[in-house]
């Protein structure tokens, strides 16, 4: 690559363990996971099902409730259509926040011209909603809420513990969009209180192409109505041929986080501190949204604008929003739904940083910044 990445939360360099443990099934063992009747099938669904496990390791789940996709879009999409049509006798109203990844936000609008009713909560300064408005929103209609475990823009994570008792309580199924979260930190499920989650595997050093949802099956089992038919996989919720090498991926890729998930952080997390720190003298400087309840790898950063950091693309790979949205010439919905100006928006970069980075290149990209007045 002939620029230094730091673009890490729009996707990850493959860890070279997962392009190992996925290479022999695309040549060697290359069989079908539904075939059933011989040993090529018997094989390729032996690794699927070892994935799964891995995947629901990852996260404290149950194999049985993981869902393979070809990643979180898909699963957001599986899991809000899904569960809209399967509960539409009980209510047809969701809560959802307007900071949510586009997936969310664009698939609620979705569901609005078909007849549902949303709900958009507003986020601090900090880029955190309010519980209170959250209890405020909920209607004898309401069936889902829908609030992302990080932000993909500012890394700022949510009060996942206390939606979900918020949902308990008033009997709704609490879905995340833990794309950015899962295989960074630590996720268990069941202590989060959420019933249903999206990943992808690109987002920690998995293949891009591949991804899970996490649908809970008691305490509450949560039903959807299936997207996609045409065969009876992944328990008839997920209709089409597996892709068993990129799952096997993702299953590697759940596997390595899940054992060197500390050590990484605590690595990754020192360089964006060291960046942080070093910069923070710079005249009107300011980090987006919270720095207590943030990932430990994103840095959103408004910078002056006599700071030309645009001309640092040529070297560095940095973004100015989320990857799914950095072709619109919109400001970022999500600094602007924290009240941040179109003018500073427009000023603002997002840092992100992963396991393979090192404080040398961090440090060049410190030097370059300062020489960019």
């Amino acid at each position: 690559m002939s620029v230094i990445y730091f673009d890490n939360n729009a996707t990850t360099k493959v860890d070279e363990r997962v392009l190992e443990a996925m290479l022999p099934y695309f040549s060697e063992h290359y069989g079908n996971a539904s075939s059933k009747l011989h040993e090529a099938g018997w094989v390729g669904e032996a690794a699927v099902e070892k994935a799964r496990k891995q995947v629901a390791e990852l996260i404290g789940a149950e194999p049985s409730e993981i869902i393979f996709t070809s990643g979180a879009t898909e699963a957001i999409n599986t899991a809000l259509k899904g569960i809209v049509k399967a509960y539409k006798t009980k209510g047809n109203h969701i809560i959802t926040v307007s900071t949510e990844h586009k997936a969310v936000l664009d698939t609620c609008e979705y569901l609005k011209e078909e007849g549902a009713e949303i709900t958009y909560l507003n986020v601090d300064k900090e880029g955190l909603i309010d519980p209170d408005e959250l209890r405020s929103a909920i209607k004898p209609t309401t069936i889902l809420i829908s609030v992302m475990a990080a932000n993909n823009e500012t890394g700022v994570i949510q009060p996942l513990e206390e939606i979900s008792a918020i949902a308990k309580q008033n009997s709704i199924i609490f879905f995340s969009d833990a794309t950015q979260y899962a295989g960074k930190s630590q996720l268990n499920v069941n202590d989060a209180g959420i019933d249903c989650l999206s990943l992808s595997a690109h987002k920690f050093y998995g293949p891009k192409g591949v991804g899970a949802l996490y649908l809970r099956r008691k305490d509450p089992r949560v039903n959807i109505i299936s997207l996609i038919h045409g065969g009876a996989q992944e328990n008839h919720h997920r209709a089409g041929t597996l892709n068993v090498p990129l799952i096997v991926g993702l299953g590697k890729a759940c596997e390595i986080a899940r054992s060197e998930m500390w050590d990484n952080n605590t690595e990754v997390s020192k360089l964006r501190a060291y960046f942080e720190h070093q910069i923070l003298d710079i005249d009107g400087l300011r980090i987006n949204g919270s720095t207590k309840y943030r990932l430990y790898n994103a840095s959103n950063i408004t910078f002056p604008a006599s700071l030309n950091v645009r001309q640092l693309l040529k070297k560095y790979a940095f973004s100015s929003g989320s990857a799914c949205a950095s072709g619109t010439t919109e400001p970022s919905h999500v600094l602007k739904a924290m009240g941040i100006p179109d003018t500073d928006i427009k000023n603002s970069f997002r840092f992100s940083f992963s396991k393979f980075n090192t404080l040398d290149e961090v440090k060049m990209l410190i030097k370059d910044l300062f020489s960019s007045f």
